[in-house]
């Protein structure tokens, strides 16, 4: 799975620095670079699946995924990142932002995802990079905000049927700009967020059966899409539930 190239929608403007991605970005246009970098891609692993990646979630980068399809640049998923420092979407902005990435039909990945368990990021400032802080902590009503707000987040695009992937960013404290957003505390102990994530994905998304079979040997399966392993006695065997209305899977134990 490659982030083939990131941020590609601010590449031709960025004006912080000299830089050569900048100017190959100017010189080739940003469908230009993105079609070279596929391309390269794919000759180095034909089977990988192929991200088009970015924090930008305006039309802008709308408008970039339909020039790069229009060109034919073979775009496996969309990448979105939420690095949500100033404060939590929200289920009207998530649903907002699905519905217009959705509508390209392709899988979506949300790549890079934060959610505060401190004092929120001030609201002026625009690029998340220039808040330089040499503590960000974590407190305890904000770990108990971040627990909330992970479940309705990870709930949404759960349910989400393009949504294949969610990447956390920070899986604890302190590491990206220092801030509080990881699962577990700088020491490794676990937040509430770490519990609450851990019982969906571990229990409530979790398909666990004992069964029966019929005379002719058949059983019926209703659960989460995955990996699965079959047990009987001292026998047992692995198969993948995938995304189909049924499936009949042999097994032989």
């Amino acid at each position: 799975m490659w982030d083939v190239i990131n941020e590609v929608v601010i590449m031709p403007i960025f004006d912080k620095y000299d830089n050569g991605i900048t100017r190959l970005a100017k010189d080739t246009g940003r469908i230009g670079i993105i079609r070279k970098m596929f391309e390269a891609v794919r000759d180095v692993n034909p089977e990988a699946t192929l991200l088009l990646n970015d924090f930008n979630t305006s039309i802008s980068y709308e408008i970039l995924i339909e020039g790069c399809l229009e060109a034919g640049v073979p775009i496996d998923a969309i990448g979105i990142q939420s690095h949500q420092h100033q404060g939590f979407w929200g289920r009207e902005k998530l649903d907002e932002v699905l519905e217009r990435f959705e509508r390209f039909g392709l899988p979506i990945h949300f790549t890079e995802n934060t959610l505060i368990s401190g004092n929120l990021m001030p609201p002026h400032i625009v690029d998340l990079n220039d808040f330089a802080v040499e503590d960000w902590p974590s407190t305890p009503e904000g770990e108990l905000r971040q627990a909330k707000e992970v479940e309705i987040f990870y709930r949404r695009l759960f349910e989400h049927p393009l949504v294949e992937a969610i990447t956390t960013w920070s899986f604890a404290d302190d590491m990206w700009l220092h801030a509080p957003a990881g699962f577990l505390r700088k020491d490794n102990s676990e937040k509430p967020s770490y519990h609450k994530l851990k019982s969906l994905i571990k229990e409530e998304w979790w398909t666990s059966k004992n069964l029966i079979t019929d005379n002719n040997g058949n059983v019926e399966l209703t659960g989460f899409l995955g990996e699965y392993e079959i047990k009987h006695n001292d026998s047992a065997a692995v198969f993948t539930l995938e995304k189909s209305n049924a499936m009949e899977i042999d097994i032989v134990l």
